[in-house]
């Protein structure tokens, strides 16, 4: 009679030892160490050719999966996380990651040449990501080949530790079949795979930190200095208010919402920067940013919106900025009457499709190089964004534009527009309670009033009335602080007297100055932007 033992355990009067997790954490070291070697490589590599394309496997797996994400789940991650859905996709991809390469571990234990084989096939996937990013060429995919190379001799090296395993009685001599065999100890696996799998995160953190922009574009900014624009702006104190939780009128530049596709905030030299018009002009144009600088500037108020932005959400911001008006540059190279559109492209390939009228009229559209007083910090645009007044962003808002192409609406589409979303994105009409905050509560002053405080915009035309209601009272106008611009929000307060004590609920609506008032249907911003009426639940103490 022949005696088998499980593969899985080794039991009687032996301490049990089982392959299997020991397996996923040898599949774990690998991913590690693909990863690792990757993202180091892709770091030097794009330093040292300079490629405007994408060598990260990491920043083109999420790229892509960016670009075929709908509408509706879009909604729902800015709805949830916020500006802080790049760290929850990356959150995600460290998870499914993880779990994968420990299936797949465990796989190559049980079937080497099958699991050898599908860790390939996934290092083929990211070869394809890599391969799918703009600008991107074949010799970008060296750091991720290199990579998936080095991961299956881990694996298979690793794994080999995992199967040759000794077992260890407990208190007593290694077995003298598993002591012949010259196998690992558990100890010496679990050290092996923690330490390969420290040095694979190290490398993608190094990589990381290699590819970050740091102060260089800051200090060449500065060094470079912004010209005097021709035409200033200024906020009058009474645009503004002292009361606690009101916005600024001018959003601090750390504060300003960040809102693209951008997975890692792309390295731009302000030197080497060019912006290039082509189309459906009579001469194409090429400009650098020292040109650019040398032209006659002009500062805009103009407030910017996301069209994820929620009913009374905070994707919405205020700023002084500086640039060339875009129209002055169209004019420049020729737009010939046909064309309807400009695709505006960033260095790192996203498009928006914008009217051209928006381009070509008298609103302040500028290729912006400054944002309250202060060159354009590296994620919002450095060095040279587009600003467009009474449109969303995603049809206007290009940061780190490279090239303007004079097009039409029948011939091109911007990024978001073949995912759903309406063609021209016009902003509507809307406004904010900022004061009382969901849940919060008031205190009646020494006449029993409350004060209650908000923001509304509808840039390009300008707001003419903001209206409260309280509970299933009448609608009451609000008072309306200075408007600098038709292009910015506009603050509005509003003084309860007689403030009944308890639970109560605050809506606000606004009017825009050519009379029309904000709708109370209620739409989720797919396709074109939410609209309904910002409600609170507040109390009175």
């Amino acid at each position: 009679m022949v005696m088998t033992r499980d593969p899985e355990t080794e039991t009687g009067d032996r301490r049990p030892v089982r392959r299997g997790p020991l397996a996923a954490l040898a599949g774990v070291a690998a991913g590690a160490a693909t990863l690792g070697t990757a993202e180091l490589l892709a770091a030097v590599w794009t330093r040292w050719l300079g490629s405007a394309g994408t060598s990260s496997p990491l920043l083109a797996v999420g790229g892509a999966f960016v670009d075929r994400t709908p509408p509706w789940l879009k909604d729902w991650a800015v709805a949830t996380f916020g500006t802080a859905d790049k760290v929850a996709l990356g959150v995600g991809m460290a998870i499914t990651l993880t779990v994968a390469c420990a299936l797949l571990g465990v796989l190559t234990w049980r079937r080497p040449t099958l699991g050898v084989g599908a860790f390939a096939a996934v290092g083929v996937v990211g070869l394809l990501a890599v391969l799918s990013r703009p600008a991107t060429g074949v010799v970008d995919l060296v750091p991720t080949a290199i990579g998936v190379v080095v991961g299956v001799q881990v694996l298979r090296r690793l794994v080999g530790m995992v199967a040759g395993l000794r077992t260890v009685a407990a208190g007593r001599p290694a077995h003298p079949a598993a002591t012949t065999t010259g196998g690992a100890s558990r100890r010496q696996v679990l050290l092996t795979t923690g330490g390969v799998t420290g040095v694979g995160a190290l490398g993608v953190l190094a990589g990381q930190l290699l590819s970050t922009v740091g102060q260089a574009a800051t200090r060449t900014a500065q060094a470079i200095g912004l010209p005097t624009p021709v035409s200033t702006v200024s906020v009058p104190d009474d645009a503004s208010s002292d009361i606690t939780g009101h916005s600024d009128y001018l959003t601090d530049n750390a504060d300003f919402y960040r809102i693209d596709t951008a997975l890692r905030v792309p390295r731009v030299d302000a030197q080497g920067w060019t912006l290039r018009v082509t189309g459906m002009v009579d001469e194409e144009i090429e400009i650098s940013y020292a040109d650019l600088l040398e032209e006659e500037h002009v500062e805009a108020l103009v407030t910017l919106t996301c069209v994820s932005n929620q009913v009374g959400g905070d994707l919405v911001g205020n700023s002084r900025w500086q640039g060339w008006p875009v129209r002055e540059l169209l004019a420049r190279a020729g737009v010939r009457p046909e064309a309807d559109m400009v695709l505006s492209r960033s260095v790192d390939g996203w498009t928006a499709g914008t009217p051209i009228e928006a381009l070509t009229d008298e609103r302040d559209s500028l290729l912006a190089v400054a944002m309250n007083g202060e060159p354009l910090p590296a994620e919002h645009g450095y060095p040279v964004r587009l600003v467009v007044p009474g449109l969303y962003g995603y049809v206007s808002a290009t940061k780190w534009v490279t090239e303007l192409k004079v097009t039409r609406f029948d011939q091109d589409e911007g990024y978001w527009t073949p995912r759903g979303w309406a063609e021209r994105g016009p902003i509507k009409t809307a406004s904010r309670v900022d004061v009382p905050r969901s849940g919060g509560e008031l205190a009646p002053d020494a006449d029993g009033a409350v004060t209650l405080a908000g923001v509304a915009w509808a840039q390009h035309r300008g707001v003419d009335r903001v209206e409260v209601q309280i509970d299933d009272g009448d609608w009451q106008e609000a008072t309306l602080l200075a408007e600098p611009s038709v292009d910015s929000w506009r603050l509005w307060t509003y003084t309860w007297p007689d403030a009944v004590p308890g639970s109560h609920q605050v809506r606000v609506r606004a009017t825009d100055a050519t009379g029309e008032t904000q709708t109370e249907e209620t739409a989720a911003p797919a396709p074109d932007g939410a609209s309904g009426w910002h409600t609170v639940d507040f109390s009175v103490a």
